[in-house]
């Protein structure tokens, strides 16, 4: 199975300006997550709008694609960089992975398991998800959720603690039933990608403020593989701070 990984990057964060350059340990956060990325295949492309990014990318022997800055989300930037590198390498890929540059914590048997997913035919993409363990967590609308069916593709995400376990207190829920945390890496058939970057925004997607809710509203299927390792994502200042405390 030939595997693309694009990370794309963007600099102009209004939370956290510069943020694929801010160190942990020594190195720029992106270059956590090329490393690790290359550790499951040496095509990975950091995509970006930004020369200060892929100046930075290259000096430490990384390979960056330059994309728009009209790009809505990360999907669609990814489906550029795709583009652009089947174009440059004239090679073909059996499955594209996309990777947030802001999770230098990702562990590569992450990536694998999101690739693994594909071996089933059926699929068109795939992410992870965690078993919640705190139930603070569980309340905290940035953390989104999603329930699933029993052939492990996604019904529904949402920032909300979903199933609700009616008649019980919150500090009960954990208990009563498992709930997964929806960890924001996705895979997608190269066709797929190509597809959905094609659909409007949809209402719940618009409502909820998550863009796999357009996938899901179009009838496209999502795959959801259970991994047991923590996603740490670094949106502002202060999630930095504390991510540096984790080395």
């Amino acid at each position: 199975m030939k595997v693309l990984i694009l990370i794309p990057a963007r600099y102009a964060s209004t939370r956290f300006p510069g943020k694929p350059l801010a160190e942990i340990g020594g190195r720029p956060m992106i270059q956590h997550v090329v490393e690790k990325a290359l550790s499951v295949t040496d095509d990975v492309y950091v995509a970006t709008d930004d020369r200060r990014i892929s100046e930075k990318i290259e000096a430490f022997g990384g390979k960056a694609i330059m994309t728009s800055s009209d790009h809505r989300s990360g999907t669609d930037r990814c489906f550029e960089a795709y583009e652009k590198v089947i174009k440059e390498k004239h090679a073909e890929y059996d499955v594209v992975v996309n990777i947030q540059g802001d999770e230098p914590f990702i562990v590569p048997q992450q990536i694998r398991q999101l690739i693994q997913c594909f071996e089933n035919q059926d699929v068109q993409i795939a992410t992870l998800a965690k078993p919640f363990e705190d139930n603070e967590a569980l309340f905290d609308s940035n953390k989104v959720k999603v329930v699933f069916s029993s052939r492990n593709t996604a019904i529904y995400f949402s920032r909300s603690p979903i199933p609700f376990a009616r008649g019980l207190e919150k500090s009960e829920w954990l208990d009563a039933t498992t709930y997964y945390k929806h960890i924001g890496m996705y895979a997608y058939r190269p066709s797929v990608l190509r597809e959905i970057t094609l659909l409007p925004p949809g209402k719940l997607e618009k409502i909820e403020s998550l863009e796999q809710l357009r996938w899901l509203e179009n009838g496209y299927t999502i795959a959801v593989g259970i991994t047991e390792h923590e996603s740490i994502g670094i949106d502002t200042p202060e999630d930095l701070e504390r991510a540096k405390a984790l080395l």
